[in-house]
């Protein structure tokens, strides 16, 4: 995880260095454009993980194996639109006035490119939900973690010609991220060997191998998956419409830096999905509250260390080139502090009951985010959408999981008691 950090930041002052603002700001605001889209998966990961990790043998469980089969189909359908809608919107000629200023000359075909990537992809996503479930986090990270070395030497190739305007550079980072996926992949079907096989070779055969209903958990994770980008990935839209290109690089630089401890958040956190599925499956109750507290206390640090470095980062990385204002570094301190309160907290709501109610709050911190960004960004800049973030996420997500949360552990408590 250290590594990738570091070569993320690498690669922000190779971009910077040798392609410019214009270049930074573009590959920043497309590489964002697949976290737009983690609706694409349909709820897909959530199925999977779950049928997974409560699973006692994957390898020959009949409900993982139709619970693949029936992800697999819905993920090519749902990739090749994804294909068909980018390439759509490159022939209208819609692009930029989607994606506004940040958008580089030529840059619509890029995009469409980074999208047609990303959407036939998308099946290989598989890979790491069934390596998490299985208790092989540490194994997807570092298989992850592939795509900042394999980007840094692409980068690090076109640099060396030195032809490019720096339109390319997002694709690149689209291309090593499916390549990171189809390892997964293969890795994830020896580990349940053989069912995946079993699952793609069932794929085509709709009349013998019917698929399973999988809305009560599909459902709510792709109603939850479809609002949080709206509120969490338009803060670079929103730049790009209402500010300049230089307020979207600087986002853009700051995101990245603080997103070493996003990545470490994320890591850490969704180790949790299957041992609190494990927990429920083995009846045993298990509190996600103390573990918030420590990665909250952990993202504060980190978040402070990160404030005391930002110059250097200034310096060595922006080449004083971006300048990162005192309001933009409390704004992600607290988002990443926020995030890691939080994170635990999502982990253990991923039952079916948990997903449902969680799909209120999540579309009522949409509105309430979008419409704090729209109002910060005219007085605030780059700051704008990360405090709206914080206030949304906290006042219409923290809150009521931590109640929700409360009840739930109170409920099996009582029933456990009960039952022995």
């Amino acid at each position: 995880m250290g590594v990738t950090g570091v070569l993320g930041i690498f690669s922000s002052r190779l971009i910077l260095g040798n392609f410019g603002i214009d270049a930074y700001a573009q590959y920043g605001m497309l590489n964002g454009l697949r976290m737009l889209l983690p609706f694409a998966d349909l709820g897909m990961a959530a199925v999977v993980l779950n049928a997974i990790s409560e699973s006692d043998n994957p390898k020959s469980d009949e409900r993982v194996l139709t619970t693949l089969t029936t992800t697999f189909r819905l993920l090519i359908i749902s990739g090749l639109v994804i294909a068909i809608a980018s390439v759509t919107l490159m022939l209208l000629g819609l692009w930029p006035a989607i994606l506004g200023n940040g958008l580089m000359a030529g840059g619509e075909l890029i995009a469409t490119l980074c999208l047609v990537v990303f959407g036939l992809s998308l099946p290989l996503s598989l890979g790491s939900r069934i390596l998490i479930g299985s208790g092989k986090n540490t194994l997807q990270i570092v298989i992850l973690g592939l795509v900042s070395p394999m980007f840094v030497a692409a980068l690090s190739v076109l640099v060396a010609i030195g032809e490019s305007s720096g339109n390319e550079i997002a694709l690149l980072s689209y291309v090593a991220t499916s390549i990171t996926g189809l390892i997964c992949l293969i890795v994830a079907g020896r580990l349940i060997s053989p069912a995946l096989k079993k699952a793609a070779w069932r794929i085509p055969k709709f009349r013998k191998y019917p698929s399973i209903r999988i809305l009560n958990t599909a459902g709510p994770a792709l109603a939850i998956s479809m609002a949080t980008p709206i509120a969490m990935q338009t803060d670079r839209l929103f730049l790009s419409h209402m500010a300049e290109r230089v307020d979207v690089a600087t986002y853009n630089f700051a995101s990245q830096i603080f997103s070493l401890i996003l990545q470490t958040v994320v890591a850490a956190g969704l180790a949790l999905w299957p041992f609190f599925a494990k927990a429920r499956t083995q009846g045993r109750v298990t509190s996600p509250f103390p573990i918030s507290g420590a990665f909250m206390v952990t993202a504060l640090a980190m978040g402070a260390g990160i404030v005391m470095l930002m110059p250097l980062f200034e310096r060595w990385v922006a080449m004083n080139l971006l300048q990162v204002e005192p309001l933009l570094m409390i704004g992600f301190v607290s988002f990443v502090a926020v995030q890691a309160l939080f994170y635990p907290l999502n982990m253990y709501m991923t039952t079916p009951a948990g997903l449902k109610f969680q799909v209120i709050p999540v579309f009522i911190m949409v509105i309430t985010n979008v419409a704090l960004t729209w109002y910060f960004v005219q007085w605030l800049g780059a700051a704008g959408p990360v405090l709206a973030s914080v206030i949304a996420i906290f006042v219409c997500q923290v809150i009521p999981s931590l109640l929700w949360i409360r009840r739930d552990l109170k409920r099996r408590t009582f029933e456990l008691a009960n039952s022995q």
